[in-house]
């Protein structure tokens, strides 16, 4: 059995475990794109307090950054790059990984997976793609984001490719830092 946690503050009774579920719920809705306006209306509470909690709860402010990379070498170092930095989305294969990723699906499958990817793009600024210049021509063609390109070869690159790990960061940290105006945060 588990009680409410609650607490008397002056004449109100205030339940803290209510205050969470709601919490969870704003930040729920807000992360499936309803503004702060409908939210405020869905849930009946001030559209102020829900500016307020995600100022209060927010961890990085900026561009927001996926990576997409293959066929590389040092894959390992690259993924824990992103992951240090906190990117939202990042899928780096080595040729092989490349390769399986293709073979370990029906068709109809493995379409459906990239197009959830490319559908998930969209809600990116930025996209740092390291590939071939054929898919660079295909990424820019079908997404509307920037996208930073690091030219991994000729196409076909058939071996796996070395990516320098500290220009990598020093790229994604810039890319990140620059505001969604194209000026650099101070």
């Amino acid at each position: 059995m588990q009680f409410e946690q609650v607490f008397r503050i002056g004449d109100k009774l205030v339940s803290f475990d209510r205050a969470v579920r709601i919490v969870k719920q704003v930040l729920e809705l807000r992360a499936q794109g309803h503004s702060q306006q409908e939210v405020s209306r869905i849930l009946n509470l001030d559209r102020s307090f829900i500016s307020r909690l995600e100022t209060a709860g927010e961890i990085r402010k900026g561009k927001r950054v996926a990576v997409i990379g293959f066929p590389v070498k040092n894959r390992e170092q690259l993924v824990e790059i992103c992951h240090d930095l906190g990117l939202d989305f990042y899928l780096i294969l080595t040729d092989a990984q490349r390769w399986k990723l293709v073979e370990d699906r029906q068709a109809m499958d493995f379409f459906n997976e990239i197009m959830e990817i490319i559908a998930g793009l969209k809600n990116f600024d930025a996209l740092v793609l390291l590939t071939s210049e054929r898919w660079y021509r295909l990424a820019e063609a079908i997404l509307d984001l920037q996208i930073i390109f690091v030219n991994l070869g000729p196409t076909p690159v058939k071996e796996d490719r070395f990516v320098d790990p500290e220009r990598f960061r020093e790229m994604l940290e810039q890319v990140i830092e620059t505001n969604p105006e194209g000026e650099e945060s101070s």
